[in-house]
């Protein structure tokens, strides 16, 4: 029986704060691609023009304010339009759908890319439903709500020097009227500490502060955890360097040999008798679609449908803790934060084999300009067995780290998401295992 799990796709999440890290040339070398397949991504050219048709665009154009860019994706066209699409013949259009936030309003529209039209545009005023959380929108709840006097006085009240504090914005969920027509952040505290990296080890429990994202004010900040000591995070350190003698591995194997398979115009997979469409997304993170395989019928002349379209549509984590710091705690990574958005490169021959192929993912600015993110998916052929995991950590105020230890055990060889503050991986919006 053929089965696609020999090959291994690997999308591994985290957070960035910037994609200023891409080189020149990551850019350069997608500056001239063009589209070869219907649900290929938006070209970096095709995102260019998209954001000129915005700018043009009255309600956008000067002296009108240009809105924040939550979401600028390909629009897929007809699932039977891309059925029965044949290669090399013309595509179908080319539409970008954009989800873009003014104070209030947000909007929602249909780009014609050939065309440079507006195809539709409706608004949502005062919705109980926001766009999700953008970097910007990180920042600036983060750093309003660290300065704020009631976070420094309960930063002293338990002993901690507040310029050593860690903060950053949780989804709140939707708990009540009063929180009804706001963006709105819920802000969680970690205390630094030299002796560990892990600073998601040393909370400081019961602490939490209510941020209107629109107004960048505190709203409330509420602290039930004076009594709760702060973990001193001994012995947490998930750094190889910071583990005993003995306990750690190597990292990928340097196995050579070539591939086995191809991928043209940049997204189609062919393997043995399978092909199938690989991208990266901004929410789902990785999306195969169109998989299918050469049956046995008909001399391997017929091919069978196996998936249209196979992504992770959310990963939902409920706590279900009623306390003051976790009740509100049920994340939607995918939905709140975007799981491609959240992507940063693989690390070669620490995360993938020397015979990995590397895909880039072509994103969005706030601003709606284009950026490339580079080596956010690799494939590869490999037998099964050596399970990894694998952990980057932006938040440590130190450079981004990434570790990664091999597992001698068999099993599947893929790598996954993990849910974010699970047994699993204690970090919010971070990070595969």
């Amino acid at each position: 029986m053929e089965s696609l799990i020999p090959v291994s796709f690997f999308f591994l999440v985290t957070i960035i704060t910037s994609a200023s890290s891409s080189p020149p040339s990551s850019v350069d070398s997608h500056l001239g691609n063009i589209a070869s397949h219907p649900l290929d991504p938006l070209t970096f050219s095709e995102i260019s023009v998209a954001r000129s048709i915005l700018i043009s665009h009255p309600p956008f154009s000067h002296p009108n304010p240009f809105p924040s860019i939550h979401s600028l994706s390909l629009l897929e066209p007809p699932k039977s339009s891309v059925l029965s699409w044949i290669p090399a013949s013309p595509l179908p259009s080319r539409r970008a759908s954009v989800t873009a936030y003014s104070p209030n309003i947000t909007h929602l529209l249909t780009l014609d890319i050939s065309s440079r039209s507006v195809l539709s545009h409706s608004t949502i005023p005062h919705p109980s439903a926001f766009p999700r959380i953008t970097l910007t929108d990180f920042s600036l709840a983060a750093s309003v709500a660290i300065a704020d006097p009631r976070v420094v006085r309960a930063a002293i009240a338990r002993g901690l020097d507040p310029s050593r504090l860690s903060c950053f914005p949780l989804s709140p969920g939707w708990f009540g009227p009063e929180e009804e027509g706001r963006r709105l952040a819920k802000i969680q505290c970690f205390a630094l500490s030299p002796s560990t990296a892990n600073f998601y080890m040393r909370p400081l429990e019961g602490l939490t502060a209510l941020v209107d994202i629109d107004a960048g004010a505190v709203l409330w900040v509420r602290d039930e955890g004076l009594q709760i000591p702060v973990p001193s995070g001994d012995g947490t350190d998930y750094r190889f360097t910071g583990r005993r003698a003995g306990s750690g591995g190597a990292g990928m194997e340097m196995t050579g040999g070539g591939r086995g398979f191809v991928v043209e115009g940049g997204h189609t997979v062919k393997w043995g008798r399978w092909e199938l469409h690989l991208k990266a997304d901004e929410r789902a993170g990785m999306v195969v679609s169109t998989a299918r395989v050469r049956d046995d019928y008909d001399e391997g002349q017929r091919w069978r449908s196996v998936m249209y379209k196979g992504m992770s549509s959310e990963l939902f984590v409920p706590y279900m803790d009623g306390s003051q710091g976790w009740y509100y705690r049920g994340y939607m990574d995918a939905g709140e934060y975007g799981l491609g958005t959240c992507a940063l490169p693989l690390v070669r021959l620490n995360d993938c084999p020397r015979n990995a192929y590397y895909m880039d993912a072509v994103f969005v600015r706030e601003d709606g300009e284009p950026y490339v993110r580079r080596d956010v998916i690799c494939l590869f052929e490999r037998y099964a067995g050596d399970v990894a995991w694998r952990h980057s950590e932006l938040f440590s105020h130190e450079d981004v780290m990434h570790m990664s230890h091999s597992s001698q055990e068999s099993g599947l060889n893929c790598k996954a998401t993990a849910p974010p503050n699970s047994a699993e991986n204690p970090c919010p919006l971070t990070e595969g295992a």
